[in-house]
């Protein structure tokens, strides 16, 4: 099981009223239990036992990455509403909704957010001037994670 599918399996269970979830794939199973508003994730018979403490160490390093960036940062956030994979255009061969330096509107698509196997169209949440691409053409995005500067 990779590292990005326990995060997301052990924030569910952290957010959820859920207190125990167990899963089993064929590299493996994984017990997630929450304790007291604590989620503890013992792991058995699981092949990339190495990967359970990794998701303990970044977040105290997560929070001070996000600290700093939005004082390195000025001008207005464009945030994915959801979590996907970003893209610049409407297909592989299409110009991209918008560039840095371009003028944009409210209301105006500036990028795709494949979801479930659905493309959905973000739009500016306000007006300005793009000043920075924050993600990669075809990059994992986060619920909440800046996609574009616009000043």
């Amino acid at each position: 099981m990779d590292l990005r599918k326990l995060k997301t399996l052990i924030d569910l269970v952290s957010e959820s009223n859920i207190s125990e979830l167990e899963i089993t794939e064929a590299d493996g199973k994984v017990r997630i239990v929450k304790q007291d508003g604590s989620v503890m994730v013992p792991m058995g018979q699981v092949m990339q036992a190495p990967m359970a403490a990794a998701p303990v160490a970044p977040p105290p390093a997560a929070p001070a990455a996000v600290a700093a960036a939005p004082a390195a940062e000025t001008g207005h956030p464009v945030k994915s509403p959801m979590v996907g994979t970003f893209y610049r255009s409407s297909s592989p061969n299409a110009k991209a909704f918008v560039e840095v330096g371009q003028t944009i509107k409210e209301g105006e698509p500036i990028c795709i957010i494949e979801a479930m196997k659905i493309m959905n169209e973000i739009e500016a949440d306000k007006s300005g001037t793009v000043t920075k691409i924050l993600v990669e053409n075809g990059q994992p995005v986060e619920f909440g994670q800046a996609l574009f500067i616009i000043e």
